[in-house]
């Protein structure tokens, strides 16, 4: 069928450039934008959302209303349309087949659309498919396999049925552990996000043989969008352009020199200025500065919130022109046509010029010509058993597995012996199946527990599973206050070997997690207070999104292991390292809070954490000063790992010289682990203050008891020693650096012939 059509529409317009596949693609979009109308082109720049498409206008119905489409496509001439929810492949075959054969058939040019979805973790709008860890565990591997396998999967089992365009990876830094987002992020250090960032990209926008056609990735939210002043969502960042290239450009950068085909805009202000509207964002500094050439499209309506939200604009069209004139070239308008009217009202009062249309207008036909939408349309609806898989979900276990950290472990609790005769699970997360997966799974804000898939398993039934010759109790309630509740724990208490409390969040995303409290709600708080009141062995697993603060309960609860969100093989990975059948690896990708009041990053100013009491500072390393609970990078094992033989091969570098460390790492144990081998750089003076330490290169390696492997890293000044002015040019300044890896420390010298620290701002 899908050949046929093509051949009609080929025989049709016979003749016509853009058509010709062997084409030069520069030449097929010169072409067929010189065949285009105005109402053409300003349709291209338009997506819309599938309700105005579908017959109850929900987002959970894909079904195609033909009429509202076609007149969509005909008369207004969309160029891309979003959004859905968990159905079953079949259905959205037959949804994006229909749509696209109106736009290929129907219309005078025959140009495809674009569909754009949300599939942060996996083909999370698809029932039945693979959901890996939210990317906050994948930052916690430190494996940035993980990440390309998340993002390879979700093409394998997305790109089939005609999802061409996908809104990920997140590559804001998770700084600010109020912000309902952190968990889409890699965490809160820039490095590592351009590891797993550029990892993603490079697996999702790969060459498959399941489908003729190639995707396209989207990196947001460019950019700062993640450090808010108060911590919500959508609102307000002040930082400085140095802070800005040196933290929050890097992760974006990456992902465009692997190939990034789009990026989302934040939704938020910059130091005053919606960053929809600002050209030094998104031209200046996208565009000029870091060499992006793909599109740039805004977030939900953020052109509209130009007007109303953020009132930079008197009217619509005034937020239209401020948006296109920054650099915008696709609005995710997307529940009316109001940005298509105001576009023509603008070019006919020429306040925007068709010249500047044509620039968005080429970068998206381009997009389309790039990933072979003009000569393959159609969804492929190949290699459906590979949705869901067991192969797959054997990959995803992995990760989730990796993710897994284990904060505190008193007296080896953890892990529970094989034999343990009674156990009790308690807590908001111990039989849910979506509190595992967050937001962004088989809907936005995660849907109804019905919805979730039989085989996916709970907490308890992993537990029950792992351990089964155990007696396993629950108890859904989170309370203890209730006296009827509270007989029935006692009772189950009594005869526990040991309770594990299942704790954390119920799932949420954007303005929707918003909270004013970052400590974990004091109902839960009892419980665990309630559970260690008991005096038997007290795990608790944290399950969310956040780190939300749970200082008080710290000292008294026996091993704490933070799950984040592992997604839909999490509950198997969780039971699996408390058994010991795996052994935890995972680190903190973030720093864990201990106050709802104050956190900075691990990678903070060194004034950032001042003691009053010189004595206590003076007996706090520099470079490990910290107010956090737990330190980005902690994480315990069932093994011990020691650092020996730290060796730098000189002390003195030049600045066109390289140092090699090396250091040998042993298992000091009894049982098999892996250690994340973590490399950190200090520049102890800079013109513009410097970090206490930063992450500078990681390794994974494997261990069995007694080994011991050599690992190393060689430093490069302008790749390792050099940081960014105000104006994004690298300085590189003389003097001492210290490199440290585990409780290891040595110091060496940058010895520059001519000093580049230019640093006004």
């Amino acid at each position: 069928m899908s050949l046929l059509i093509i051949l009609s529409v080929n025989t049709f317009a016979v003749g016509q450039l853009y058509l010709d596949a062997s084409a030069p693609v520069d030449k097929r979009v010169e072409d067929l934008l010189s065949r285009m109308t105005l109402e053409e082109k300003v349709g291209q720049m338009s997506q819309l959302n599938i309700t105005l498409i579908n017959n109850e206008g929900i987002q959970y119905d894909v079904n195609l209303d033909t009429d509202k489409a076609r007149n969509l496509l005909q008369n207004h001439h969309i160029g891309s349309f979003l959004n859905g929810e968990a159905v079953p492949p079949e259905q959205w075959i037959k949804y994006v087949e229909e749509l696209q054969r109106i736009a290929v058939e129907d219309t005078r040019l025959g140009i495809p659309i674009i569909y754009g979805i949300d599939h942060i973790h996996g083909a999370s709008y698809v029932q039945g498919s693979t959901i890996f860890p939210h990317n906050i565990n994948i930052g916690a591997t430190f494996n940035p396999e993980n990440s390309l396998q998340n993002g390879r999967i979700t093409a394998l089992e997305s790109g089939p049925l005609g999802h061409i365009w996908n809104f990920a990876p997140v590559l804001d830094l998770g700084q600010n552990p109020y912000w309902a987002r952190m968990y889409e992020t890699f965490g809160e250090d820039p490095y590592l996000a351009s590891e797993l960032g550029r990892a993603y990209v490079k697996g999702f926008q790969g060459d498959f043989e399941t489908f003729p056609y190639r995707l396209a990735a989207t990196g947001k939210h460019f950019l700062g969008y993640s450090v808010p002043r108060s911590g919500w969502d959508r609102t307000p960042v002040d930082l400085s352009m140095q802070t800005i290239h040196e933290f929050h450009r890097p992760a974006f950068q990456a992902a465009i020199d692997e190939g990034l085909k789009t990026i989302m805009v934040n939704s938020a202000e910059i130091n005053g200025i919606p960053v929809h509207a600002s050209k030094k964002i998104l031209s200046d500094l996208l565009r000029d500065e870091m060499g992006f050439e793909g599109v740039i499209v805004t977030d939900w309506a953020d052109i509209q919130k130009l007007y109303d939200y953020h009132k930079t604009a008197r009217t619509y069209d005034e937020a239209t022109l401020h948006a296109v004139d920054a650099g915008i070239d696709m609005s995710m308008t997307p529940e009316s046509l109001e940005f298509n009217e105001s576009m023509i009202k603008l070019v006919n009062h020429e306040l925007i010029s068709e010249e500047r249309i044509d620039k968005s207008v080429r970068r998206i036909l381009k997009l389309k010509f790039e990933l072979g939408l003009f000569e393959h349309p159609y969804p492929s609806g190949k290699a459906f058993d590979k949705i869901g898989s067991e192969a797959h979900k054997a990959i995803a276990l992995k990760a989730a597995q990796e993710s897994i950290v284990l904060l505190k472990n008193t007296e080896n609790v953890l892990p529970l012996s094989k034999d343990i005769k009674n156990l009790l699970v308690v807590g908001l997360s111990a039989n849910s199946k979506r509190n595992l997966s967050g937001g962004w799974t088989l809907a936005w804000q995660g849907a109804p527990e019905d919805r979730y898939p039989e085989s996916m398993k709970t907490i308890k039934k992993a537990l029950k599973e792992e351990f089964p010759n155990s007696k396993i109790v629950s108890m859904d309630s989170i309370g203890v206050k209730n006296s009827e509740v509270r007989s029935r724990f006692d009772q189950a208490a009594e005869e526990a070997d040991a309770i594990i409390i299942a704790t954390g969040e119920e799932p949420y995303t954007e303005f929707v997690g918003n909270i004013t409290n970052l400590e974990l709600p004091h109902e839960q708080l009892d419980l665990i207070k309630a559970v260690n009141n008991t005096g038997k062995p007290s795990v608790m697993v944290l399950v969310a999104g956040r780190p939300r603060v749970i200082t008080e309960v710290v000292p008294n609860t026996s091993a704490i292991v933070w799950a984040g969100l592992p997604g839909f093989e999490g509950a198997e990975a969780v039971a699996n390292v408390l058994s010991g059948d795996y052994n935890p690896s995972g680190k903190l990708p973030f720093s864990y809070p201990q106050f709802v009041g104050h956190a900075v990053p691990y990678n903070h100013k060194s004034s950032a954490v001042y003691y009053f009491d010189a004595e206590v500072a003076n007996n706090i390393e520099q470079a490990n000063k910290t107010t956090a609970l737990w330190n980005f990078g902690h994480g315990l094992s069932y093994t011990e790992f020691s650092y020996s033989d730290f060796m730098l091969s000189d002390t003195t570098l030049s600045s066109n010289g390289e140092i090699t460390a090396e250091i040998s790492v042993t298992n000091a144990g009894n049982v098999a682990g892996t250690e994340i081998v973590l490399w950190y750089l200090t520049d102890e003076v800079g013109r513009i203050t410097r970090p206490v330490k930063e992450l500078s290169h990681f390794q994974r390696i494997d261990l069995q008891p007694g080994e011991t492997k050599n690992v190393s890293v060689t430093i490069n000044p302008d790749k390792h020693l050099t940081y960014p002015n105000f104006q994004g040019d690298p300085i590189l300044e003389k003097g001492y650096f210290r490199l440290q890896v585990g409780n290891k420390i040595k110091r060496f010298y940058l010895n520059t012939e001519f000093e580049n620290n230019r640093f006004e701002e």
